[in-house]
């Protein structure tokens, strides 16, 4: 039996909220499955199309794990001297992978350098000979990649609309490019702090626009 690990992430360049990511894995024999349901990237489908293959694909694959980093957690990775984003997503990867023990891993390569990222997570698994492929765009490629878009992108609309209940605001989608976001953020970046990512341009924008309004006001 050999089980195939894929894993993907949503909500990377988010202004609000969490970045999640999914891991999956299948058994090989059972990669069929996910070809049969015609699994793609998520950003391809409706979320009508996504919820109605999120069921489907858990019945589908053997095991699952969600990872979450929050606002907080990614502020800090971006203002370390040792972490960014791209290490952080490989550190929350390796534990999926520690966690799921599958033969080989399929990952979507955020980093430019492929060999660089392959090698980072490769310190922080627990099996350093398991087979690796770290490919940009991966879910485009990889059905078990494609399935893991899905999951984690459902998730985190999910997780968004828990915020949107919690605050009673409907903000959109939670990207800086979405005119709905940006005037939440404008009307609120100081009134929801914990779900902000405040390292963003965005954010530290008004931040900076704030206190040159208060230099000149004194």
């Amino acid at each position: 039996m050999t089980l195939i690990f894929g894993t993907d992430e949503a909500g990377r360049g988010c202004v609000v909220g969490n970045l999640v990511l999914a891991g999956l894995v299948i058994e090989e024999k059972d990669m069929h499955k996910l070809e049969e349901l015609k699994v793609k990237d998520s950003k391809l489908l409706t979320p009508r199309q996504r919820e109605h293959l999120f069921d489907r694909i858990l019945k589908a694959v053997k095991d699952k794990v969600i990872a979450q980093a929050s606002p907080k957690e990614i502020d800090e990775a971006i203002e370390s001297d040792s972490l960014n984003l791209n290490w952080l997503e490989a550190i929350k990867t390796a534990e999926m992978i520690n966690k799921l023990k599958p033969d080989k891993a399929i990952l979507d390569c955020p980093s430019p350098n492929k060999k660089a990222y392959t090698e980072y997570i490769r310190k922080h698994l627990d099996n350093k000979g398991i087979e690796i492929i770290a490919e940009h765009h991966a879910e485009s490629k990889f059905p078990i990649v494609a399935a893991a878009s899905i999951i984690a992108k459902v998730t985190r609309d999910r997780e968004i609309e828990k915020i949107k209940k919690g605050i009673g605001i409907d903000f959109g989608s939670g990207y800086p490019s979405d005119p709905v976001t940006q005037k939440f953020l404008k009307e609120n970046y100081n009134n929801y702090p914990q779900i902000f990512r405040k390292t963003w341009l965005s954010f530290k924008r008004l931040k900076k626009e704030e206190k040159q309004k208060g230099l000149t006001e004194f």
